[in-house]
């Protein structure tokens, strides 16, 4: 088996220390530019999406999903998905977008609350590329049901539209916040800069 990814690990230390907190607050506060610049960017992109494929928008989606998956991988403590897709969104809403603070806050909660699911479920013992994937992907579902009620409520979530959009997120979210963020944390982790981590000596082969 790859150094990379680990097979299920018996009794993870689920105890949150101050580096991990640091760690969760940094991812929390760079995905938050990230988040903020990719509303600025979401008319004009978006846009031109929705004339070529109506519902396609959510291809965007991803841009605002991967601060949970990349908190959790590298942390590995219950929780760090959504206390740094939290973070990120309140950050975003400090700073401003067209959503406003409570939307900002509740949508990046609930895409918290989905990414840290998967991780739930494998009782924080198996990392690799799908379970990263698979949060990625029920991110993007808690992403798209979430807009649905708040947001489309005229539309009808399991027509054409609903189902574009659908999908649209869910490749976003799992490219994104699942792939992307799986060999964004290979690569920081490469240089050493994770090593006060399992994730980061894991991936080096070190018991430093």
């Amino acid at each position: 088996m790859s150094s990379t990814q680990s097979a299920a690990k018996p009794r993870p230390n689920l105890q949150w220390r101050v580096v991990d907190i640091a760690v969760a607050s940094a991812i929390g506060v760079a995905s938050a530019f990230i988040y903020w610049v990719a509303a600025l960017l979401y008319t004009p992109i978006g846009g031109p999406l929705e004339v070529l494929l109506p519902g396609l928008s959510g291809l965007m989606n991803g841009l605002w999903l991967f601060a949970g998956p990349l908190a959790a991988v590298i942390v590995r403590k219950p929780g760090a998905a959504i206390y740094a897709e939290v973070v990120a969104a309140v950050l975003e809403a400090l700073v401003g977008n067209q959503w406003g603070g409570a939307e900002t806050f509740f949508i990046g909660l609930v895409q918290g609350i989905g990414a840290e699911l998967v991780f739930l479920f494998v009782a924080y013992r198996v990392w690799n590329v799908l379970t990263l994937t698979l949060s990625g992907v029920v991110s993007a579902v808690a992403c798209w049901g979430y807009t649905f009620l708040t947001h489309l409520q005229g539309f009808d979530m399991t027509g054409a539209y609903g189902l574009w959009y659908l999908v649209a997120t869910v490749i976003s979210g799992a490219l994104v916040a699942g792939v992307l963020m799986w060999y964004l944390y290979i690569a920081i982790a490469k240089t050493g800069a994770l090593d006060r981590f399992s994730s980061g000596r894991e991936v080096r082969g070190t018991n430093a």
